[in-house]
């Protein structure tokens, strides 16, 4: 119970560097909706879209691989190295191929060509630091972790409350002020934001001695390329829709349903903060005798503390939408918000589940698991989409997962059973799910959604009791 409870007190630092920037974020989502037409509004979603694209593709899954190679190595400074140096290597390349085609790739991906030197500028700086922040988490210093990530965001939502909004209020002269071209803004104070954290991450760049080590690039690599699949197929699963529905239906509609997504940035956090903390420690508590009954656990904790979220959100939605998206001519997508938070609680099991194929370095697993959701995410949005709108977006991203979900359940006990409790599991979820659709029933009644989220915790205080004080005491 003590590691487990390690692990919590992890992931709760882990949790804050992710959760205190995720919040400043939250504040953009509102003044972006409240200063963005919808039309605009998709223009910025699309940016972010090849930006997700691209990094999974020039990071190849070795961030992933460092955290596997650098805790069972004994020459953790040339794991560090070699990926360091292999990143840096691709990433000239690929500016340097950039640079000359620049016109024609920015033409192909229908990008402006001003906001394509942007996305260029901030993919460069961003995957340059991607090594640098993994030796930070590897070597166990969450605080200067955290502490470089809130710097990166108070630089990103100073500059955007700037050029959105005082700028305006107070008449500031600001040379080549576009008032009617607010998204370049967006970027450019992000490109600011990724150089002041590449500056601050350059003295880890010479942390150790720089050998490339052509043993470990090539077991870092073989670990690596499946992950890089399986990202982009994420990608696909997370912003395929997001892609396609400027192009089935129109902008108007993919700038609201992309700012009502936003909602759903709670379950995100929370699955980001889960990730960010459970990765390395997985890996580097995999050895233990008891590390299988201690990742069941962790799963248990996860889908009560995840089921719990879905319900408070989906119970108090009309307050939540109402605080990040205030421009009513969005909410034409608020149905959206359950679905997509139910899809986002799938997708966290999935990334539990997922350790099997990454201690048993079976990563190529996760490859085609994620091409699987990539193929149903595609297939569901083209078939459905034309058939019942934006609606369908939203349930191919719970197909998706749900699929996902299942079938890293159903491989990962054949190559790597972990005793999970899925009478509990199942119990808490099914229980999280009626909840949620009486709360949607209510018409936003909070007494009787109040008693609804009351009845859940209940739940968790009759099952959990014994155990949570075993945990508190230790």
């Amino acid at each position: 119970m003590s590691v487990l409870k390690k692990f919590f007190k992890d992931t709760i630092i882990y949790g804050l560097a992710t959760v205190l920037p995720r919040v400043m974020n939250i504040i953009l989502v509102r003044l972006h909706t409240g200063k963005l037409e919808t039309v605009s509004y998709s223009d910025t979603t699309e940016f972010y879209v090849y930006a997700s694209f691209f990094n999974v593709l020039l990071t190849y899954g070795m961030e992933t691989a460092f955290f596997r190679f650098f805790s069972k190595s004994e020459e953790k400074d040339k794991v560090f190295s070699t990926t360091f140096i292999s990143l840096i290597v691709t990433t000239i390349t690929f500016l340097a191929i950039v640079l000359f085609f620049n016109q024609e790739l920015a033409q192909l991906l229908g990008l402006d060509h001003n906001y394509f030197k942007l996305l260029v500028g901030i993919l460069v700086l961003d995957v340059l630091v991607v090594a640098p922040f993994a030796y930070l988490r590897a070597t166990g210093r969450p605080i200067k972790f955290a502490s470089i990530k809130l710097t990166n965001v108070l630089v990103f939502v100073a500059l955007n409350y700037f050029f959105f909004w005082a700028i305006p209020k107070f008449g500031i002269n600001f040379p080549g002020y576009d008032a009617d071209n607010l998204v370049l803004y967006i970027f450019i104070s992000n490109l600011a934001a990724s150089i002041v954290t590449f500056m601050m991450l350059v003295p880890y760049f010479f942390k150790v001695k720089l050998e490339f080590n052509k043993i470990i690039f090539k077991q870092l690599i073989g670990y690596g390329w499946p992950i890089m699949v399986a990202g982009l197929a994420y990608v696909i699963n997370e912003n395929f829709d997001k892609w396609i529905l400027p192009h089935l239906l129109n902008k108007d509609i993919n700038g609201a349903y992309s700012g009502c997504y936003k909602i759903a940035v709670f379950m995100t956090i929370f699955i980001q903060a889960f990730r960010l903390g459970a990765e390395p420690f997985f890996f580097s508590h995999a050895k233990e005798k008891n590390a299988k009954q201690t990742y069941a656990l962790i799963m248990k904790y996860f889908v009560i503390a995840g089921s719990l979220m879905l319900i408070v959100i989906i119970s108090y939605l009309d307050i939540f939408k109402g605080v990040l998206v205030n421009d009513d001519s969005y909410w034409i997508a608020i149905k959206i918000v359950p679905i997509v938070l139910l899809a986002n609680l799938f997708l966290g099991i999935y990334f539990n589940l997922g350790i099997w194929y990454k201690l048993t370095d079976k990563t190529r697993y996760g490859m085609y698991l994620s091409i699987v959701g990539a193929v149903v995410t595609i297939a569901f949005n083209l078939i459905m989409i034309p058939e019942i709108g934006f609606m369908a977006a939203a349930w191919a991203t719970l197909a998706a997962y749900g699929v996902m979900m299942v079938l890293s359940y159903i491989l990962g006990q054949k190559h790597y059973p972990v005793p999970y409790n899925l009478k509990q599991i199942l119990g808490y979820l099914g229980s999280a799910i009626g909840l949620s659709i009486i709360a949607l029933t209510t018409n936003s009644n909070y007494y009787i959604n109040t008693i609804l989220v009351l009845v859940f915790l209940g739940l968790i205080v009759l099952f959990e009791k014994k155990e949570l004080k075993q945990l508190l005491k230790k």
